[in-house]
């Protein structure tokens, strides 16, 4: 294997251009230094806020000082992730850490000052047009203010905060360090250390005695732990209950939900919607099995590729191009803004010696995104690629229309445009293919992405609610409980095509995401509206694109329910849902007429 070339052997034009950020370091330094300075100046505001003078030059240095702290921290990082053993940077990364948690604690009065206010005094700066750069941070201090308590209840709180991390922490310890793995035969009749890592590569294994033996070795090693993990997450549950019944919610659901202002609706829509499309679900099972050429399919059978590995060499230079074109539909303002990012140092394409792992979309406000990649010669580059510049544009153009404090947009909307970049390559990938192994290699690429971030996500979404459900009922969490609940969602979401195996029973023990609860809907959700835009722009045009530009410059200037809808996509309906799913729908017609046609 040949070594990976240094940080200064990566050619300049493959570099991002962090100069747009900070010259040099000793402009970083300067900055630093006035950050500090204008933290000493918060003091004078303090006890003072009731007076609405006072409280608009407390938010305008406000966000002086979390701006140029966000640029700091952001140039530190990126600077550590291009080699991450270089000590200078990181240490600069750690000084910019403690920047931001002094900046933290030094603005940390600002919020239980304001709500201190009364209700009427908080809709009369709401209604303000002098308070207009705050409409929304002043709208939503006073919706979560029913849940925030007295300031010594609050006090209270925030030092049972580190008790609360502990079943997080716990299952860390376990899963990660104190579980250990049997040994398995690979492909080649190795004896080989099951690991986390090399779990999913056993499952693509074409060897169907190694994926079964993968599976078993994985699930009885943690049937062994069952009441240990049982009672870790079953602390979970009890956290998140005991903060939603001291924060005055009606559930740990709604306590979560309420965080980005998202109705039950939305949650409960997604699982009953998904519920009627299940028979596709079983529909693109059937054709694994086919496909597969097996008798019965197996859980251990859901990851082994469908079609021989059809290789697809796509450099960096042809990546490009190829996104540029799918995303035709976009238009042209869109695709200059993407062409200023392939040509002015926005990207950092290569791995080298040192850098981070992965791929990110990044920035600070006031200056353009950056991405970082590591690209290799393969589609799945490609879609990352496109991917992380549905990030960097959405991020663009956000900051383009919005001040600084209404820029950044949530979790919730985070996915969708990184997900229709996706989708609209995949169309037009499918629509250019003129080979059908290649065809069924992208359908199956792009089916997969469906059961994996929409069903999949979804049923981990309903167990969530389930357990949840029954723990706010009184009723114990018991491991028996946990494996029986989770057993029978296997069985009802993948339909007579599939033999459940019994030993799937116990997943629910090693999915981090359960730790932060009430997370995984995001994935589907996000991948449902980007369906859905997608669907509709290539089916109207213009107007759909104008909409969707409108919903990538709203940043978070409203509530993230009211910008999809304002967009064309209402996710308190089922309809973007459905939407995803007709797309689903097709996919599997496609697949079923190239099979029939072999």
């Amino acid at each position: 294997m040949s070594s990976l070339p240094k940080r200064h052997e990566i050619p300049k034009e493959h570099q991002w251009r962090l100069e747009d950020l900070f010259e040099n370091q000793e402009a970083w330094d300067k900055e630093y230094e006035e950050v500090k300075a204008k933290m000493q100046e918060l003091a004078q505001y303090q006890g003072k806020l009731h007076d609405p003078k006072m409280l608009k030059m407390c938010f305008a240095l406000e966000d002086v000082i979390s701006l140029h702290t966000e640029r700091l921290y952001v140039y530190a990082n990126m600077r550590h992730h291009e080699n991450m053993a270089d000590p200078t940077y990181q240490a600069l990364s750690d000084k910019a850490k403690k920047l931001s948690v002094e900046v933290s604690e030094a603005t940390s009065f600002i919020t239980p000052e304001v709500l201190s206010l009364s209700d009427e005094a908080l809709d009369a700066l709401i209604a303000d047009p002098e308070f207009a750069p705050y409409k929304q941070t002043l709208k939503e201090m006073k919706r979560q203010k029913p849940h925030v308590l007295s300031k010594s209840e609050e006090a209270l709180l925030a030092q049972v905060g580190n008790i609360a991390q502990a079943p997080s922490t716990i299952f860390a310890m376990i899963n990660n360090a104190d579980l250990k793995f049997p040994t398995i035969k690979n492909d080649k009749g190795e004896e080989v250390e099951l690991t986390h890592g090399r779990y999913i590569q056993f499952l693509e294994s074409r060897n169907r005695e190694v994926r079964k033996n993968a599976f078993d070795a994985m699930y009885s090693t943690y049937a062994k732990h069952k009441n240990t993990l049982a009672a870790t997450l079953n602390a979970n549950v009890t956290k998140n209950i005991f903060y939603s019944r001291v924060r005055k919610f009606p559930s740990a659901l709604e306590m979560s939900l309420s965080h980005d202002n998202i109705p039950k609706e939305v949650y409960t829509n997604l699982i009953d919607t998904i519920h009627e499309h299940l028979p596709l679900l079983y529909r693109y099972l059937e054709l694994r099995k086919q496909l597969l050429k097996l008798d019965e399919l197996h859980m251990y059978d859901l990851f082994v590729p469908l079609v021989e590995e059809f290789d697809m060499e796509i450099t960096y230079e042809e990546a490009k191009q190829t996104v540029k074109e799918g995303l035709q539909p976009l238009g042209e303002e869109y695709l200059n803004i993407l062409q200023e990012a392939f040509d002015q140092g926005w990207i950092d394409v290569y791995e080298n010696e040192g850098k981070r792992s992965g791929a990110y979309s990044w920035g600070a406000y006031g200056t353009h995104p950056y991405v970082l990649l590591n690209h290799k010669d393969n589609l799945n580059s490609m879609f990352t690629l496109a991917h992380e510049m549905g990030h960097a544009l959405h991020s663009y153009y956000s900051d383009q229309n919005q001040t600084y404090r209404n820029a950044q947009y949530t979790i919730f909307l985070a996915e969708v445009a990184s997900t229709l970049n996706e989708a609209l390559l995949m169309d037009y990938l499918l629509n250019k293919s003129t080979d059908d192994k290649e065809k069924l290699y992208l359908l199956t690429y792009y089916a997969d992405q469906f059961r994996t971030t929409v069903f999949r996500q979804t049923m981990f979404a309903e167990f969530e609610k389930i357990i949840h459900e029954k723990a706010e009922a009184g009723e114990s969490l018991t491991p028996q409980l946990l494996c029986e609940i989770y057993y029978d969602l296997n069985k009802k979401y993948h339909g007579p095509a599939m033999t459940v195996d019994q030993a799937i029973e116990m997943e629910w023990a090693r999915i981090p995401h359960f730790y932060s609860s009430f997370y995984v809907y995001k994935y589907a959700t996000g991948f449902a509206a980007a369906a859905s835009f997608a669907k509709q722009i290539l089916d109207e045009g213009e107007p759909a694109v104008e909409r969707y530009k409108g919903f990538l410059k709203s940043g978070c200037s409203d509530y993230s329910i009211n910008i999809l809808k304002r967009a064309g996509v209402d996710m308190s309906t089922p309809e973007p849902i459905q939407q995803a799913m007709s797309v689903f729908q097709e996919l599997i017609e496609e697949m079923e007429q190239l099979v029939q046609a072999k």
